[in-house]
């Protein structure tokens, strides 16, 4: 096992934790009215084809997180099968492609959560000071310690699943089972746009394992923490909907913009509306506590085994034996990326860029058996390669259905960070004959 100079201080439920407060974001309050508004009263279809299409990449995760067991996530995992190259255009798809643009999609989100209550947050000096404000706090909180970090996490975690555990027990006593029955079955065109877009909820499960390095016995503490955090939040999804259709009927599409505060509403009066936007609030703080806990684990990897140029960012502190250099870089960049970015912009890069990550980590359990790579007490995923092999058609068959458009971006934004990696390696290449 590598010593990379962190401490081994997460286990089972903190590890279970981080996932979910990643996974859970902004969008399971407004998924159900989606969900319905395309296909019906048999929306459940989606969630159910995404939970097992998201197990099958986290159980991609877990037997190739419990084998490479150093800091970096998806990054190490890739890195460690195909090479510097990979790792380098994986490292930059995850930070700025998926990472830097979400998070800073999910802030401008938060403050306009604010802003609902509070109108002044519509200006953008105050919405400048309130996104420094929030990273700057994120980037002391975790400097001092990834013990102090993911605390931030279990406690955001727990707060925003209360409101939504309240809604599916009391709602549970509400629904009427009328509104329930399937009228038709959805065509298989239909389904298949509607998980395209419903399984961009469910990422970022993945992200808790970028702090694989300080995991406690990471070939039984990952599959284990990663089967508890796929399992709730499939079972949260589908209650949330259950209890959103059964209530609100073939109304839910009426109410696209907040369908889980009307719920409230309905449930427990005009509170109810204020106890949602509160816990979209916290949702959304939530998952960029957890971004900052996470991702910048991504970027030191990265420094530490020459991938970015940049030495520096695989400093440890000395003090709090964190990656403080990486953590400050990579939520600065966060920052300016929030006060200059658009939300559909910066979405769809980076739902387009979780599909590549997923993709690059299936080839890479596959590629780390072939060479055989065992380390004693990993985890193995039953049933030989099926798992990887459905894994990359059900990604590839995700990537089919987005649009020119992202297709598009998507090309152009890996040809730029080939052309750096070829300069860069290049020039080492010069210096090095010189």
């Amino acid at each position: 096992m590598i010593n990379e100079g962190l401490k081994r201080e997460i286990g089972v439920f903190g590890l279970a934790t981080n996932s979910i407060n990643t996974i859970v974001g902004a969008g399971i309050f407004v998924l159900p009215a989606v969900v319905a508004a395309r296909l019906g009263t048999a929306g459940i279809l989606a969630y159910l084809f995404c939970g097992v299409l998201l197990s099958l990449i986290m159980l991609c995760y877990a037997e190739v997180g419990s084998k490479v067991t150093c800091t970096g996530g998806s990054y190490a995992y890739i890195e460690s099968a195909f090479g510097k190259y990979a790792g380098f255009l994986t490292a930059n798809i995850f930070v700025i492609g998926a990472s830097i643009a979400a998070d800073a999609a999910v802030a401008n989100a938060l403050a306009d959560t604010i802003a609902f209550a509070f109108p002044v947050f519509k200006q953008n000096f105050v919405r400048i000071l309130f996104f420094l404000m929030v990273f700057s706090g994120l980037v002391t909180l975790n400097i001092r310690g990834v013990k102090q970090g993911i605390g931030l996490v279990k406690f955001s975690t727990v707060a925003k699943l209360l409101p939504l555990l309240f809604i599916i027990t009391l709602g549970f006593t509400r629904v009427s089972f009328s509104n329930l029955e399937w009228k038709s079955i959805p065509l298989a065109n239909d389904i298949g746009k509607m998980c395209l877009l419903l399984f961009f909820a469910f990422i970022g499960g993945e992200t808790g394992l970028n702090v694989s390095g300080e995991i406690k016995k990471p070939g039984k503490t990952i599959p284990l923490g990663i089967f508890i955090a796929v399992i709730t939040v499939l079972v949260i999804y589908i209650s949330l909907h259950i209890v959103a259709q059964g209530m609100l009927g073939a109304s839910l599409t009426k109410y696209s913009n907040a369908p889980l505060a009307e719920v409230a509403r309905e449930l427990i009066g005009p509170f109810g509306i204020t106890l949602m936007l509160l816990g979209a609030g916290i949702s959304m703080f939530g998952y960029l506590s957890g971004e900052v806990l996470n991702m910048p684990r991504i970027v030191f990897g990265a420094a530490r085994d020459n991938v970015i140029p940049i030495k520096s960012l695989s400093k440890v502190h000395p003090k709090f034996a964190t990656p403080y250099i990486a953590i400050i870089v990579y939520s600065c960049l966060s920052f300016t990326l929030s006060v200059i970015g658009e939300f559909q912009q910066l979405a769809i890069l980076a739902s387009a860029s979780m599909l590549l990550i997923y993709l690059g980590v299936a080839a890479a359990t596959i590629k780390i058996r072939l060479t055989g790579k065992n380390i004693p007490g990993s985890f193995n995923i039953p049933g030989g390669y099926i798992v990887p092999v459905l894994s990359i058609g059900a990604i590839v068959w995700f990537l089919s259905n987005l649009s020119g458009k992202e297709k598009i971006g998507m090309l152009i934004f890996v040809a730029i960070l080939s052309a750096i990696y070829l300069a860069i390696y290049l020039i080492k290449k010069k210096n090095t004959s010189a």
